[in-house]
């Protein structure tokens, strides 16, 4: 049981505007699946399934004091890495979309990477809580650096440049929040600036190099690469002010969007519901990061400060990185909308990330009996 001291902490508007945001992606999920036309309601009901059972393991995850976590950090790092390693093997992992990364169950299919990215904040977030004021050389870096680029490799590989990147995006920003010196982060920019060449000549896909080119200049390839960003562009535009109304966006409903319930689901609220609509969901995303952060600034030890500045990272990253790609501002990488894009794994991985940021906050303050 949770002593009533700590219920009074939840932060209890933070769950609602995470319930009312699944809410609005139920009816996005609908319209983008195209449910009312074919009658064919099954993801719109899996959502809501998978929707139950995150909102229960993230209640799961806030009994549990976080520091109990802390001290099985290592263990979930392990644990981690071996999850990842599961969709190497021939029999257990599937490729979708070019891409070896999801676990096929039978009855569903879970994406280790999703859950990895928890692991890694917690047990990141434990690796750096010995080492405030220390990470002002090279040397003190480099194991931080190889303690989260182990995994976002395994990731790379499958390949999965979305998913990297979010590694890279909550690596820079808790080493950020530990007290990293300045002049390694100018030696860390130019370093990546560096890693570019090399890494467009020997790591990325093809169709990874694609996408970067067309983010510069979609028009280059309109019927092909260019393709995907024009259309939502388009959709997104063509919503004006009021939108165009649910299960009536023309870009939705014949089809010109491509991954519209998941990758592109912003460019289909932005169709149906304009810029009203859309501003709605942004405000209640932002809001979600704005309570993530508090909880941030509230926490009573840097462990925890840390892990939530994790989750804060990650949410941001994908966010901007959703949003922006639908609009044309940032490349196409294959990263769904928190909360409102369709998909299982998402979901709970979220939802447990939200746990944790709970569990921070209602344990701001030291309990005295």
């Amino acid at each position: 049981m949770i002593d009533k001291k700590l219920v009074r902490n939840v932060d209890y508007m933070l769950i609602l505007a995470i319930i009312v945001l699944i809410c609005i992606s139920i009816i996005i999920i609908s319209s983008a699946t195209h449910a009312p036309d074919t009658g064919d309601y099954g993801m719109v009901k899996r959502q809501i399934i998978w929707a139950v059972i995150s909102l229960f393991a993230g209640l799961v995850v806030i009994t549990i004091d976080y520091n109990t976590l802390g001290n099985f950090a290592y263990i979930i790092y392990v644990g981690s890495i071996l999850f990842l390693l599961l969709v190497k093997i021939p029999g257990i992992g599937v490729i979708r979309g070019g891409a070896r990364s999801w676990i096929d169950l039978g009855f569903s299919s879970i994406q280790p990477s999703e859950f990895a990215k928890i692991g890694i904040i917690i047990s990141f977030a434990k690796f750096l809580e010995s080492r405030e004021e220390k990470l002002d050389s090279i040397k003190s870096v480099a194991l931080p650096l190889i303690f989260v680029a182990f995994p976002a490799m395994l990731v790379l590989f499958e390949p999965d440049l979305g998913g990297t990147l979010v590694f890279i995006a909550i690596f820079a920003g808790m080493i950020f929040a530990a007290g990293i010196s300045y002049k390694l982060i100018l030696w860390g920019i130019i370093t990546c600036i560096a890693a570019i060449p090399p890494a467009w000549y020997f790591l990325f896909e093809d169709h990874q190099k694609t996408r970067l080119l067309v983010f510069l200049n979609p028009g280059i390839d309109p019927l092909g690469g260019g393709y995907h960003v024009i259309q939502s562009m388009i959709a997104i535009g063509s919503g004006r002010l009021l939108g165009k109304g649910l299960y009536n966006g023309t870009q939705n409903k014949l089809d010109f969007l491509p991954a519209q319930h998941t990758d592109f689901i912003f460019s289909v609220l932005g169709e149906e519901f304009g810029f009203v609509g859309a501003a709605v969901v942004i405000f209640l995303l932002f809001f979600i990061l704005y309570r993530i952060l508090d909880a941030a600034r509230q926490a009573k030890d840097r462990f925890g400060y840390l892990m939530v500045i994790g989750v804060l990272s990650m949410f941001t990253f994908q966010i901007l990185e959703n949003i922006g790609m639908t609009i044309g501002i940032m490349p196409i990488t294959g990263l769904t909308l928190p909360f409102v894009s369709y998909g299982g794994s998402s979901l709970l991985a979220k939802m447990i990330a939200v746990g944790l940021v709970i569990n921070v906050g209602m344990r701001r303050q030291r309990i005295n009996f």
